[in-house]
């Protein structure tokens, strides 16, 4: 049930995207920047407790804005997850104990859509200068730790919102989940414990693990572009 709400809900984002391409273009074609914050994972040794051993995460950025309304975002970030079974409520086979840390290498690409047309000028065209956001995308995990690297791909989803500071200069806040097609994340070397533990038939999607990042961003806009706004609209507005 977890799973198929997931997709139903990625559908959606898919949806609304497509949904997306009429609308005014962006004032600039590109951003770059960086993002700073914190990872978590959730797997067989965190099932439900968001926001818990959180790590620390940075994340360099590079965002083409295809209009007001719709945005493609690749990213580079690296964090640390960890876990343990300590202090949860549900019991391991023997009562036993594990834990895991490892260090993330997260390369991917998301498309974004905003809720407003998003810019500080064209005020005709109902443009905010702040939108909340959702995105979706893929991309790969590369986690180091435990005696052993491990290689995934990934789907992200994800929501934030964005606030252009300045004309140029945008700020922002996203919370992004990550999952995996592995149940390897917070296994390795001796520890074998969290290798599905309840003996859970899988699948493709079913029992693996996750990583979530929550970070704050800044990003500088470039590539300004003609974007055929009506210059008499604008000298009624400014």
């Amino acid at each position: 049930m977890v799973h198929s709400t997931f997709f139903q809900r990625l559908s959606v984002i898919i949806l609304l995207f497509c949904s997306s391409f009429g609308a005014g273009a962006q004032e600039y074609l590109y951003e770059i920047g960086g993002m700073l914050g914190g990872a978590f994972y959730m797997g067989d040794a965190n099932k439900n407790e968001a926001f818990r051993d959180m790590n620390p995460a940075v994340s360099a950025m590079f965002r083409y804005n295809a209009n007001f309304r719709v945005a493609f975002k690749a990213n580079l970030a690296w964090a640390t997850v960890s876990g343990s079974t300590q202090g949860l409520a549900n019991v391991f086979p023997e009562n036993m104990q594990a834990s895991f840390e490892r260090n993330v290498i997260d390369l991917g690409g998301q498309a974004e859509f905003n809720f407003f047309p998003y810019s500080d000028k064209y005020k005709y065209l109902y443009t905010k200068r702040i939108s909340p956001y959702i995105m979706g995308g893929l991309g790969l995990t590369v986690a180091a730790g435990n005696g052993e690297t491990v290689f995934s791909p990934h789907i992200s989803v994800g929501t934030g919102v964005k606030y252009k500071l300045k004309n140029r200069i945008n700020i922002g806040a996203e919370l992004s989940i990550r999952q995996l097609f592995t149940d390897a994340l917070d296994v390795g070397g001796d520890n074998k414990l969290l290798d599905n533990p309840y003996k859970m038939e899988s699948s493709p999607i079913k029992n693996k693990d996750w990583y979530s990042m929550l970070m704050i961003s800044v990003s500088y806009d470039f590539g300004l572009r003609d974007c055929n706004c009506n210059r008499k609209d604008m000298k009624e507005i400014y």
